[in-house]
């Protein structure tokens, strides 16, 4: 079996285009929550969205004509991709057969899909663009990174909701594990802030209806009321560990967990028990070899959500033991970029390796009131300074999906 490293980082986000921004207003608690701007909430109950600020594709390595053709999640895609490509140093430097693409997209392309739903109604179905499926199909980022990238090896969207990432990135790294890549740009991409997609989850009763930017996102807060809607791409370059050393690359850390497992349970809502997602924690903790000696920083999936932090508190203290819980140090990175979807995974499994190559864990800001069943350290409002030696990113998707990807600080 073979070893797998990151090697290259790309991320869109609301709190930042590049790695080094998202980073650091990561570090310093910037909440990337605000008013939403892409259309007029007037007679909508929700207000608030963390949007991706300033984004042009044009400012990215991307072919104009793709661009063109790509519904905004793409794009998001497209731009990380070219990111995570460009920090690796691989272009070039890898057959083409031997190279894949995992990027997956929880809904697609949802904005695509809604302009084309409303020229249909008002001008009729002559209207309708002859670009609405490849725009619209959630499996487009991966073809259109492929061809971008001449990625000629495994290419396999995954779509899992909210662990869609997640995901994508663990069945990347099996696959180069057994030898079937020697690289893979694999995580996900989102951009779902639009009435149809922002009234649909409202009405289901997920979303925050808090008209304060500081205190939308609540993880593991007694006050939090729903999750809060974000949009952007998290990409990562994987590579075969003896491949990356090879050509003298960077490297951020080492995958060495992967699990994932299905509650079984109701579609929307988690286990409350949380024993599903537990076995996800275990099973990705134990591949990795983590032991006594190990000073473990969990990224929560921490949507701030009623039954979303309680079940996932449960699962750690289940999949841990209840003193080994209590010493990881834990933090959600949702309280600052809202809840990206399908982008989530990726973007979190970014934070979990720049904490453990620089030994900090990033806070989860707004946590004023703990909440008396969320009794682990989920690191408030500041960011603390650890000896970090393993990592793990934890995903939960609508459908009982829990994905879980364990790093190893790379020695």
């Amino acid at each position: 079996m073979k070893r797998v490293v990151i090697t290259g980082l790309g991320v869109i986000s609301p709190v930042g285009n590049d790695i080094n921004t998202y980073w650091n207003n990561l570090k310093n608690g910037v909440c990337g929550i605000g008013e939403i701007t892409q259309y007029d909430t007037k007679d909508m109950p929700v207000k608030l969205a963390a949007e991706v600020k300033n984004f042009k594709v044009e400012d990215f390595d991307v072919e104009k004509g793709m661009a063109r053709r790509s519904d905004r999640f793409c794009q998001f895609a497209l731009a990380a991709a070219a990111e995570a490509m460009n920090d690796s140093g691989l272009q070039g430097k890898i057959a083409p057969e031997r190279l894949g693409v995992y990027v997956g997209s929880g809904i697609g392309g949802i904005n695509t899909f809604k302009n084309e739903c409303e020229k249909m109604f008002n001008e009729g179905l002559g209207r309708i663009s002859p670009l609405l499926i490849p725009m619209m199909i959630s499996n487009i980022a991966s073809g259109n990174i492929a061809i971008a990238h001449k990625a000629e090896g495994p290419c396999l969207p995954v779509v899992t909701a909210c662990a869609t990432s997640t995901h994508a990135i663990g069945e990347a790294y099996r696959a180069i594990k057994f030898g079937y890549a020697d690289a893979i740009i694999s995580g996900g991409a989102e951009s779902a802030i639009n009435p149809l997609a922002v009234g649909g989850f409202t009405n289901c009763r997920a979303l925050s209806k808090s008209n304060d930017p500081l205190a939308a996102s609540l993880p593991f807060d007694a006050r939090r009321a729903g999750f809060v809607m974000g949009e952007g791409a998290g990409i990562v370059v994987l590579e075969e560990y003896e491949h990356a050393v090879n050509r003298g690359a960077k490297i951020y850390a080492e995958v060495c967990g992967y699990a994932n497992t299905c509650d079984a349970y109701h579609y929307t809502a988690p286990s409350p028990e949380g024993t599903c997602a537990a076995r996800a924690i275990k099973y990705a903790l134990d591949e990795a070899g983590f032991n006594a000696s190990d000073l473990l920083y969990i990224n929560a999936h921490g949507t701030g959500t009623p039954l979303n932090d309680k079940s996932e508190t449960k699962a750690i203290k289940l999949a841990l033991g209840e003193q080994e819980a209590r010493r990881a140090l834990i933090s959600s990175s949702k309280s600052m970029t809202a809840h990206t979807l399908g982008a989530a995974g990726g973007m979190e499994i970014i934070v979990s390796a720049l904490s453990l190559q620089e030994g900090i864990v990033t806070p989860t800001i707004g946590l004023h009131e703990p909440d008396p069943e969320c009794d682990l350290n989920y690191t408030p409002n500041k960011a603390v300074k650890a000896d970090l030696t393993i990592a793990l990113s934890n995903s939960l998707g609508f459908g009982g999906h829990n994905g879980c990807v364990a790093l190893r600080k790379f020695k």
